[in-house]
């Protein structure tokens, strides 16, 4: 019994020993659980698994898509010259009208009396001009009375002469006769001047009269233009007056109607970017949708580029008439369409995604460029520009008809250079270096060349990228992994 304590003591205190030893064996199983996940999921990690994509074979098409506005072609604004109220109206919306018709009459009263007025101006002037010409007729009798005295006193002059010599009077009769004679021609001079005047008042009054009839005729018009007329045919699409509103033509006309000419047609005005434009050409192929027709494509083609350029909020654009006919009346003036122009086709031929030539692998280089013209820098920077719709030099390049026509004609083409990715023997990257031509967004073409790889053909597989189970991995390897797209 004495040594009943004595054990139970030991018992108790050899417990918090255990228990110790038990929580450190609980750590380093845990330590050791985690250091064989890690290592694990490093070795997954350091084993990149690519997706790859296969090189094909078929056609393509470069396109430039934009936004804009279906118009008619001829819209005319029809305004008024004249102010006053429009006391008729005649047409509205969608009215069909011809070249001359009448659209609306502005209360012409104001503009009748100013004619009355023109009017009686014109008789009063005319009325001036027959007084000038009977003051003319009266200055030319008094010319003739002048001419008549002149003579008499020019005779008696030389019969008074005659007597002188004669002795029968004497001298002083003699030089009264001149002195008279002196006398009349001075008068002659006088009335000669009047005649002068009276023709000068004539002319006045004459000019007052084309004066006087001139501001008639400019009330005439201005009474013809209160009947507002079609300049041509066509239907209205906008009406801007009522029946009573008053306008005012003061600095420039006020807008009453708009006409389109032919709805037949039309065309859309579309906003290129200038990155775009070097590409459009006049007669490309063009297609549009509307949302009034979900589905529906619309066909038609460049008719315009516009050289004036619109920047708005630093971004420079251009105006590209594409020209549609609305044969059966669908589309309507305003709409907004989605234009996709072609500006380059390539029939039968090599195409790679254009994700595979995103691709960058660090270490891994081509053995070799591709050679050849280039038109843009080599490397990474000309591989992007292509596949983000690059090879703006590629622009009215005939189309291949076959794949050997389309490897002759490749030396040709404008290009731009590129690296492509593929797994040899081993499952190791190697790098190709390619030169690519047009694109279309997707898909990029491979030239077929003398100095192509050979390992260039139809169905080859090309890397396009990394499985998600190696992504974490390749983002932290610099160059490794797809860059972001464009």
């Amino acid at each position: 019994m004495a040594l009943a304590p004595f054990g139970w003591g030991a018992g108790f205190y050899n417990r918090p020993m255990k228990k110790s030893v038990w929580i450190a064996a609980c750590v380093l199983v845990a330590v050791a659980g985690g250091g064989v996940v890690w290592w694990v999921q490093r070795t997954s990690a350091d084993t990149v698994q690519y997706r790859t994509a296969k090189i094909e074979r078929g056609n393509l098409q470069a396109t430039v898509a934009s936004s804009g506005a279906v118009n008619p072609v001829a819209l005319v604004t029809v305004g008024t010259q004249v102010s006053g109220q429009i006391r008729d109206l005649l047409v509205d919306f969608n009215s069909e009208v011809k070249a001359g018709q009448l659209l609306a009459q502005i209360d012409p009263e104001t503009f009748e009396y100013r004619v009355r007025s023109a009017q009686a101006d014109v008789d009063a002037a005319r009325a001036s001009v027959a007084t000038a010409q009977a003051n003319l007729l009266a200055a030319m009798t008094q010319v003739s009375r002048a001419q008549v005295d002149l003579t008499e006193a020019q005779r008696d002059l030389d019969r008074k002469q005659s007597l002188v010599e004669k002795q029968f009077i004497a001298q002083s009769e003699a030089d009264k006769a001149r002195a008279l004679v002196n006398t009349s021609q001075e008068a002659l001079k006088a009335v000669q001047a009047q005649v002068g005047v009276a023709q000068a008042g004539v002319k006045s009054a004459q000019a007052s009269v084309a004066q006087r009839e001139a501001a008639m005729a400019q009330a005439r018009i201005d009474l013809a233009r209160t009947r507002i007329t079609s300049p041509v045919n066509g239907i209205v699409i906008k009406r801007a007056i009522e029946r009573g509103q008053t306008v005012a033509a003061s600095l420039q006309a006020p807008e009453l109607f708009i006409i389109a000419q032919n709805l037949r047609d039309m065309q859309v005005e579309a906003a290129i970017d200038e990155s775009d434009v070097g590409r459009m050409r006049t007669g490309q192929k063009a297609s549009f949708t509307v949302d009034a027709f979900p589905g529906q494509t619309f066909e038609g083609e460049i008719r315009q580029v516009r050289k004036a350029a619109s920047n708005v909020a630093n971004v420079v654009t251009y105006v590209a008439i594409v020209g549609f006919a609305n044969v059966d009346g669908k589309l309507l003036p305003g709409m907004t369409a989605n234009v996709r122009v072609v500006t380059e086709e390539r029939d039968d031929v090599l195409k790679v995604p254009n994700s595979a030539l995103r691709m960058r692998i660090a270490g891994v280089e081509p053995a070799e460029r591709a050679k050849g013209p280039a038109s843009a820098a080599s490397g990474p920077a000309g591989a992007d520009k292509a596949a983000s719709g690059g090879g703006e030099g590629t622009a009215g390049m005939h189309k291949p008809k076959s794949a050997a026509d389309g490897a002759a004609r490749a030396g040709a083409r404008s290009s731009t250079r590129g690296r492509i990715y593929i797994l040899d023997a081993d499952g190791k990257p190697k790098a190709l270096g390619v030169r690519l031509g047009v694109s279309d967004g997707s898909m990029t073409e491979l030239l077929l060349g003398p100095h192509a790889p050979a390992e260039l053909k139809e169905g080859l597989e090309v890397i396009a990228g990394t499985k998600s189970a190696a992504m974490g991995n390749a983002a932290k390897t610099p160059g490794a992994g797809p860059r972001p797209p464009f």
